[in-house]
């Protein structure tokens, strides 16, 4: 049974998903004319320094843009951003990485779109805001059968993605590191989340937008010390990105048997995998956000791919790719990145696994509100007290069990809910364009109401 869920899940995150997350990304780039290399300096300067902003409040909303985006970023930076770029230089060595760079440029029109239309095509459930791919693909497409298909895939695959992988992956690292007991672990993160959740969206996003920057924050500080111990490695890391991803037989050793599309496949899988461009989860959360177009909150989530792979990710990567270790021959992803942190200081060792808990933990956190979201789509409010209960036991029983087919079965249904996703992305590119084309003919204009752009959406 295991190896029969495997065969699929390599499959489907193999050609299929790369193909049509790659592909919708250089359309949807196309269509929007390369807005994420014009326009990039502009979301930038009008999302990261603009956190302290409070004009929002007086649009539609239940919280601040960048409290939405806290919990969008929550939810992907997450394992991946450490063992899954570990993973990605054992798989495609370090070429992987220009690949992942490549995928994260095109998953940034992905993301501006999926942002926009979750915006765009949100709905008013008794006061409170809700949005993503189910209501994008019912409102903008009509076709509700295929938002409940979106729903289902991602309400089961949460407890996997989101929650039980990432305890268990807690309780590795704090039981490797400080011999902590994984029980201990598991009811320590079942209260935390627990009361976390209770709030919902409100209560989540105040957590996470303390969280994120500041363990976004220490890890790249982190990460940076490391780097200067090894600045005189900086260049040949660099340069050994450029030559592997071309060429990886040209870097010699244990790469002469690496073929240009191994190199591909494992930087943008890995790519995917961390800021989720195209799967469609992050939208959820960027849809409870304050603003007063739908683009305004699309840069929000072009900036959130710039910040979880191009920052964080390529972090990782050249703290490992610096180090000493022997990197050519490991393959353990999670010992590789342990002990390329560890080998210039006592500190390193610090940075990974106080990083990974609370990547992990915020992880946890976020992906609560996708799966809330997604079953109150399918079944109402009334399973969200349920949902929140067994949410929790998950996180305690993810922390003490071996997951194994768990975590193969949940990959698989991350890979599905992208494909109802990537259609939609598709069809409703027109529309994104005319959004977009609509706000950048003057973004400083501050819309009053949704009326000034609804007829960009074709709905009456």
């Amino acid at each position: 049974m295991k190896d029969f869920f495997e065969a699929i899940n390599t499959f489907l995150w193999a050609a299929p998903l790369i193909v049509g997350i790659m592909g919708t990304g250089l359309i949807l780039t196309l269509v929007l004319g390369g807005l994420q290399f014009r326009k990039l300096g502009f979301a930038l300067r009008n999302t990261l320094l603009k956190v302290f902003d409070k004009s929002h409040k007086d649009h539609d909303g239940d919280i601040s843009p960048f409290a939405a985006l806290s919990t969008a970023l929550a939810a992907t930076v997450g394992t991946g951003n450490i063992v899954g770029v570990s993973l990605a230089i054992i798989l495609g060595g370090p070429g992987a990485i220009f690949w992942m760079w490549v995928a994260a440029i095109f998953g940034m029109a992905t993301k501006f779109s999926e942002v926009s239309l979750a915006l765009a095509f949100r709905e008013n459930k008794d006061g409170r805001f809700v949005g993503g791919p189910m209501y994008y693909i019912k409102n903008g497409l009509g076709k509700d059968g295929l938002a409940k298909t979106f729903a289902l895939f991602a309400g089961i695959a949460v407890f996997g993605i989101g929650n039980s992988t990432q305890s268990n992956a807690i309780a590795g690292v704090l039981k490797s590191n400080y011999n902590i007991n994984p029980v201990i672990t598991g009811l320590i993160l079942a209260i935390i989340v627990g009361f976390v959740i209770v709030g919902g969206i409100s209560s989540i996003s105040k957590v996470t937008s303390k969280l994120v920057p500041l363990m976004s924050l220490l890890y790249i500080l982190g990460s940076i010390y490391l780097l200067f111990l090894n600045r005189a490695y900086i260049i040949p890391a660099f340069k050994s990105i450029f030559l592997g991803a071309f060429s990886p037989a040209s870097l010699g050793g244990s790469f002469v048997g690496l073929t240009f599309k191994q190199v591909i496949s494992s930087g943008v899988a890995r790519g995917v995998f961390t800021n989720e461009a195209g799967l469609g989860s992050s939208p959820i959360a960027h849809a409870s956000a304050s603003t007063d177009h739908p683009c305004r909150q699309g840069l929000w989530g072009m900036s959130e791919v710039f910040v979880d792979t191009i920052i964080i990710c390529t972090m990782t990567a050249l703290v490992i790719l610096t180090s000493q270790i022997s990197w050519t021959s490991s393959s353990d992803a999670s010992s590789l990145v342990a002990n390329a942190f560890a080998e210039s200081t006592n500190y390193g060792s610090y940075v990974v696994s106080i990083g990974l808990t609370l990547f992990a933990l915020s992880t946890i956190m976020g992906w609560a509100y996708y799966g809330e979201t997604a079953l109150t789509y399918l079944f109402g409010d009334k399973i969200v007290i349920p949902y929140r209960i067994l949410y929790i036991i998950f996180v305690f029983v993810g922390a003490n069990v071996d997951l194994g087919l768990v975590w193969i079965i949940a990959n698989i249904l991350n890979a599905l809910m992208a494909l109802p996703n990537l259609y939609a992305l598709i069809m409703l590119g027109p529309v994104v364009k005319r959004l977009a084309t609509d706000f950048f003919k003057d973004p400083t204009r501050i819309r009053k109401s949704p009326d000034e752009y609804k007829d960009l959406l074709n709905i009456k």
